[in-house]
């Protein structure tokens, strides 16, 4: 039986992540920009931040899925559901905001926290759905081991490794990293849409063997619907390290107003007026 050839999906975007200092204790750069939805779909825009306490104050979510990934320091989170939790290097928290949560997010007392926050759009169906906390340690994560590479496997899979993630839109979130001169292709259904953001060293990506470095977002072609795809990675005289996001597309309309992400102008406008009137959390 002849297997369908797998598709090397090419980088056609690199574009450098410059950070802004907002106040003395906040700066902030975006990874993915907000807005352009069709491009990003399913992920609505990513930011990195550098953070100490006080940067942020309570805030509501409804209609999105946040997932933080602590690149250095430490994050206490809490929230309306009581369930707080401290955040350290290499993990990651996956919060369902769906129908609505009031939480914060704050660094320990004198550190500097260094994160990536990406939010992922829900589905109409979904976005009422009942708020969840997945808090995922790095430490805990399955693995997948090759000659010089290590890929940490947040959610979705990567060869014959499969996290036990909980998603409402498919996601596949691995963190690679490289030995110097090393590689690895990480597999992803042609369907999915999805981009590379290197923490560390240097390499070159994709079918088209772009050059790429720490601190730069790389966009992935797009791949062919029911046909295997995958892309290629492979670090130069340094070692590597990045995060790989990839999902299947919503395709729904999205109307998005300060924290909340609806599809309709007034379903985001009821979510003002619940807030504002005390009736925004669900029981």
């Amino acid at each position: 039986m002849k297997h369908p050839a797998v598709i090397q999906r090419n980088i056609t975007e690199v574009r450098d992540v410059v950070l802004r200092r907002h106040s003395p204790i906040h700066a902030s750069g975006p990874v993915i920009e907000f807005g352009n939805w069709s491009k990003a779909d399913p992920f609505l825009g990513m930011m990195e931040d550098k953070f100490q306490a006080g940067s942020f104050d309570d805030h509501p979510h409804r209609g999105i899925e946040t997932v933080t990934f602590v690149i250095d320091g430490t994050v206490e989170h809490y929230d309306s559901l009581s369930k707080g939790g401290v955040l350290g290097p290499g993990d990651v928290q996956w919060m369902t905001a769906g129908s609505g949560v009031i939480h914060n997010e704050v660094p320990s007392e004198g550190v500097t926290a260094h994160v990536l926050q990406l939010w992922i759009n829900l589905p109409r169906e979904q976005k009422m759905t009942t708020p969840r906390y997945q808090n995922l340690k790095g430490a805990d994560m399955p693995t997948r081991q090759e000659d010089g590479a290590v890929v940490r496997v947040f959610s979705g899979s990567s060869g014959d490794v499969v996290s036990a993630t909980k998603n409402h839109v498919p996601v596949t979130m691995v963190e690679v990293l490289l030995e110097p001169g090393a590689s690895i292709a990480q597999d992803l259904p042609g369907s999915y849409n999805g981009f590379i953001y290197i923490l560390e060293g240097s390499g070159t990506f994709g079918g088209n063997s772009v050059n790429a470095a720490k601190s730069q977002v790389l966009w992935l072609g797009a791949g062919i619907d029911g046909e295997p795809s995958e892309i290629r990675a492979a670090a130069a005289a340094e070692p590597l390290r990045f995060v790989l996001y990839a999902g299947e597309p919503v395709r729904e309309p999205v109307a998005a107003r300060g924290p909340f992400v609806m599809n309709t102008e007034e379903e985001v406008n009821e979510a003002f007026r619940e807030y504002r009137t005390g009736t925004f959390l669900k029981s």
